[in-house]
């Protein structure tokens, strides 16, 4: 490999630092791979972080407003005053990179490898490098870690997914309208400039077209999927994952870190959303805090004691506190089953304002059946009364009875679903949700009380082949390789898993579930489903004895 140096090095610097543009890297095929390069001032040898995305460096001065969404590199410019070498490669295919796209296919994964012994051989660098960033950056992360290349001695995911097929993709085999709306700004953002003039040429890879054609679970996901060698990464790993991003990346940080085997920590934050998770990856003091002395410990060989104490921390939702653990999921967790009821529960309007009990239903018990799509449906599923979404109108709801106490729920959770249709396929949107309690003169005027999503879950129906090898009791893992379709009007036992949490259910409040076929844009954002033209029939969830739905929550004590 050689490497060609473009603009001016260190030219517009902050001062005490030098900025290295355009540096070209030679590749094992002849394709150069451009890096922005940014290294303090001062002669000697540093430890080199290493980001890598289609993202293009040249942007990287754009304020660090959550606006830009793709702007998750970080603080450079601090990392650099702490005595750090910071790299910023523009993947194959992207910004000024030659070759070809390939969204993290075999190809571009042996480039971080290539790139990472040119960093190791650099007269600022003291030979190693720690992974660090965001998003795309963060799955890149975790493909480096698998490869295992000389020099590269620590990974920090931040908000980073492991299984592209079913943690972003195809959420329980539900093609998801996310990917391809990203990949549409992605080629934007590389081929508009001001005044009509040209960025990089057209990025080629018709991603999209390749999304919609592997529908299932093939070797084209598990390529670009690091879930596949988590267990070869010998590097120590900082997972931080957020309770908010259950549409993306929640799934891949929590299940990452149980499947690492080398040194590893889990952190798991309260963010909510995407907005206020690359909020926290642009503040100098959550760096500080929470990265900065796992980078000492590991790159620079600093005893501060960071791998020291319980290798787990979470924030407990709705108590706004941290907590530590000795491990994850918590084997202190009693999983306590809250089974579907006939109801009425009394507090919301939905289209049967179900029950949901711990006490097991009678032998008659009559089922809950809804005809789809539904008439009053005008944003995906979500309803419009008096000009206001109502998310909740006409969709089915199980609703507990009022909360004698708090009650923690931490850890994976599991709907046990009994459900026939009278189609041949059909598929479950499922969300947990806190109720607020609602003054009754509300109530009585037709307003929904007030509530809080806590977890997600999803399900293609001819797609519930589990993987035996990989499902357990608290996680179903489902093979997403050979869809069975329904016998219309049979009785199907569905193992649905639902997303990780860590909530306090508040005394007074109500645990609330819901189901339906679909989802919608208002109440999903970026991370919802496409309601299909095929989806149009009847289904019928079963919650009698010999049929007892429940969900399967991990209380803690």
């Amino acid at each position: 490999m050689r490497s060609e140096m473009g603009h001016e090095a260190g030219k517009s610097a902050p001062q005490g630092m030098i900025v290295e543009k355009d540096v070209l890297v030679t590749m094992r095929d002849g394709v150069r791979i451009s890096l922005r390069i940014y290294r303090p001032q001062a002669p000697g040898r540093y430890p080199a972080l290493f980001a890598a995305s289609p993202y293009q460096h040249e942007f990287n001065d754009v304020p660090a407003y959550p606006l830009f969404l793709w702007r998750e590199i970080g603080p450079v410019e601090w990392y650099v005053s702490q005595g750090y070498a910071y790299v910023h490669a523009d993947v194959r295919g992207s910004g000024r990179s030659e070759g070809s796209f390939g969204f993290m296919d075999r190809t571009e994964q042996l480039d971080y490898v290539e790139l990472i012994a040119w960093m190791c051989r650099q007269d600022w660098c003291n030979g190693k490098v720690g992974g660090i960033g965001q998003s795309y950056y963060a799955v890149a992360q975790w493909h480096m870690a698998a490869d295992n290349p000389p020099g590269l001695a620590c990974i920090v995911p931040y908000d980073g997914l492991i299984d592209q097929y079913r943690c972003s993709n195809y959420h329980g085999g539900i093609f998801c309208s996310y990917r391809p709306g990203w990949y549409i700004a992605l080629l934007a953002n590389n081929q508009h400039r001001l005044a009509g003039r040209a960025g990089r040429a057209r990025m080629t890879a018709d991603l999209v077209g390749d999304i919609v054609e592997h529908a299932l679970d093939d070797g084209w996901w598990k390529e670009r999927s690091p879930f596949e060698r988590l267990g070869d990464i010998k590097v120590p790993v900082l997972s931080i994952g957020h309770w908010g991003k259950m549409g993306l990346h929640l799934r891949g940080n929590i299940l990452g870190y149980e499947q690492v085997r080398a040194p590893k920590k889990l952190v798991v934050t309260g963010a909510l959303n995407v907005h206020q998770a690359h909020h926290m990856f642009d503040q100098v003091e959550f760096h500080d805090k929470e990265l900065l002395p796992f980078y000492d410990r590991h790159l620079k060989g600093i005893d501060n004691g960071v791998m020291d104490g319980p290798p787990v921390r979470i924030f407990v939702r709705n108590t706004g506190k941290f907590r530590e653990e000795p491990e994850w999921p918590l084997q202190r967790a009693q999983y306590t089953p809250f089974y579907l009821r006939q109801g009425p529960s009394g507090s919301v309007t939905s289209l049967n304002d179900g029950g949901l009990s711990r006490e097991q239903p009678a032998a008659d018990e009559p089922v809950t059946s809804y005809s789809y799509p539904d008439w009053e449906w005008r944003n995906g599923v979500v309803a419009v009364v008096d000009g206001r979404p109502d998310p909740m109108r006409r969709v089915l709801t199980f609703t507990s009875a009022p909360l004698d106490a708090d009650m923690e729920v931490t850890g994976p959770i599991v709907l046990k679903l009994y459900a026939a249709s009278d189609q041949i396929d059909t598929q479950f949107i499922v969300k947990l949700a806190e109720q607020h309690p609602q003054d009754p003169a509300a109530g009585a005027n037709g307003e929904q009380p007030a509530s809080t999503i806590v977890s997600k879950g999803w399900l293609k129906a001819s797609h519930r082949e589990k993987d035996a090898k990989r499902s357990t009791d608290i996680r179903p893992f489902y093979t997403h390789a050979d869809p069975q379709p329904l016998s219309p009007g049979e009785v199907y036992q569905f193992d649905i898993e639902v997303l990780p949490v860590s909530y306090v259910f508040r005394k007074g409040h109500r645990i609330r579930l819901e189901i339906v076929n679909g989802d919608s844009p208002l109440t999903d954002t970026v991370f919802s489903h496409p309601y299909h033209p095929t989806q149009v029939g009847t289904d019928t969830i079963h919650h009698d004895a010999a049929h007892a739905s429940c969900i399967l929550l991990p209380v803690v004590g």
